[in-house]
């Protein structure tokens, strides 16, 4: 076996006065890399002797978790250099014992564990007055005592805790497992009076979330974030105990920076009832996330760096309204006016892929035009012909005939999360036709059967 320790981001009162859960959480990162983790006193113990020939070796794994640790950021004490934040060796106890020398910036004896500092052993730390007076300084020469000696006047949890830190008895864990849902609180360390506030606390949370997504290799879709107000009234009114908002997002995420973006776009939109002590945030909706394939190929000069599409049309929709970017939907429809219809791009990412599916491609397309008008325009007709700017227009192409659209009532109220003018609903019968004249250039014309009237409704180019 072979133990990594790491530094808790969390100071000793925090640990003492949060819930083991809460504390356990921090070490959520960590089972991305191996499944055994667990927490002892101010340290994350990682057993990665079983999990190492995956990442491809000891070195390479360090590499990563180094990479992938809290931020030095996050950690309340400043002072202390991120890579002195953790410390490996062939035993648990032994690993934290040397990060805990390696946190006191003293430079490390040649013997390890024999020349590491007494106090550097949590049982012994009752017992250094006592020790000290007996004229031992490390742990090598504790471990000199006659055993039965140690055993009577430090107890037998001393005596164990040697034995451990040398190898020679099992140290048992409490590993670390997941929650089958992402559901915590955070008591703010600061009342925040404002969105901004709001935003900066929730960072540990989402950090959390990154950490608890990874290890389960899922992705977020829904997520809801709540706070509860400092005050129960206010100006006479009284509030509710907790505020919410959730966020959403087309495609699965476990990148924050996204997610980030999004809270700071809605948030910015919220005013806070009350100054806020707490903050809650839980997942709705999660995904397994997609595995994705490394290319074997070098990134080409001209592959941009950009946004992907779905984040961007998610973040604008967050600062504009969702209904500021819309996009053509293909319908299965032979009419015209009817053959697509525009709605909110935020709304049509959330919808399954069935529905978003294209149709197949009418054969006849070819000689439909590019640009048709919102409105079908009449035509003045001339002797029987229809006329377009004071001269008569010559049928080229046609007819087409469009009969379509019986199923629906001429009444019928319009679709759903359609965005713009809609076009009418009801039976049409319609003849359509090429048509050309100087004045006019090519055109698109249809006449409807049962009246005989004329109407333009496109141009091609």
């Amino acid at each position: 076996m072979h133990w990594m320790a790491w530094r808790l981001p969390l100071g000793e009162e925090q640990i003492a006065n949060m819930p083991s859960s809460a504390v356990q959480a921090h070490g959520w990162w960590a089972l991305h890399f191996t499944p055994n983790v667990a927490v002892l006193d101010e340290a994350l113990m990682l057993e990665v002797a079983s999990a190492e020939r995956l990442w491809g070796g000891r070195a390479a794994l360090r590499r990563l978790l180094l990479a992938h640790a809290p931020r030095p950021s996050a950690i309340p004490d400043e002072s202390v250099n991120h890579r002195d934040r953790w410390a490996e060796g062939p035993t648990a106890l032994q690993a934290l014992a040397l990060l805990r020398h390696k946190q006191s910036a003293e430079l490390r004896p040649r013997q390890v564990p024999q020349g590491l500092p007494m106090s550097t052993l949590s049982a012994l730390r009752p017992h250094l007055p006592a020790l000290n007076n007996l004229g031992c300084r490390t742990l090598g020469d504790v471990r000199a005592l006659p055993r039965s000696g140690v055993a009577r006047r430090l107890g037998a949890e001393c005596l164990l805790a040697l034995d451990q830190l040398w190898g020679e008895r099992a140290c048992p864990m409490h590993w670390i497992a997941l929650p089958q849902h992402f559901d915590l609180e955070h008591e703010l360390p600061w009342i925040a009076s404002s969105s901004a506030d709001l935003l900066h606390s929730a960072e540990h949370l989402l950090t959390l979330l990154q950490a608890w997504l990874r290890a389960r290799h899922l992705g977020v879709l829904r997520l809801q974030m709540r706070w509860r107000n400092d005050l129960r009234r206010l100006d006479g009114v009284d509030l509710p105990d907790w505020g919410e908002m959730e966020l959403r997002t087309a495609q699965p995420l476990q990148d924050l920076s996204h997610l980030r973006r999004l809270l700071a776009e809605q948030l910015a939109h919220q005013r806070l009832a009350a100054p806020v002590n707490r903050l809650a945030m839980r997942t709705l909706e999660i995904q397994p996330m997609p595995q994705q394939s490394a290319s074997l190929l070098p990134r080409s000069s001209n592959e941009a760096n950009g946004e992907p599409w779905n984040q961007f049309v998610e973040r604008v929709s967050a600062r504009l309204g969702e209904d500021c970017l819309r996009v053509p939907q293909r319908q299965a429809d032979h009419r015209p006016e009817h053959m697509q219809i525009w709605q909110s791009a935020s709304v049509a990412m959330r919808q399954p892929e069935g529905r978003t599916a294209a149709t197949d491609i009418d054969p006849r397309a070819a000689l439909w035009p590019a640009w048709l008008l919102p409105q079908p325009q009449g035509l003045a007709v001339r002797q029987h012909k229809p006329c377009l700017h004071g001269q008569m227009l010559s049928l080229k192409a046609g007819p087409q005939r469009f009969e379509s659209g019986w199923w629906e009532a001429a009444e019928a109220s319009l679709r759903d999360g359609v965005v713009g003018p809609q076009a009418a609903p009801g039976l049409s019968k319609r003849e359509y036709f090429v048509a050309h004249n100087p004045a006019a250039g090519w055109v698109w014309i249809f006449r409807v059967n049962d009246t005989h009237d004329w109407f333009l409704h496109g141009f091609y180019g």
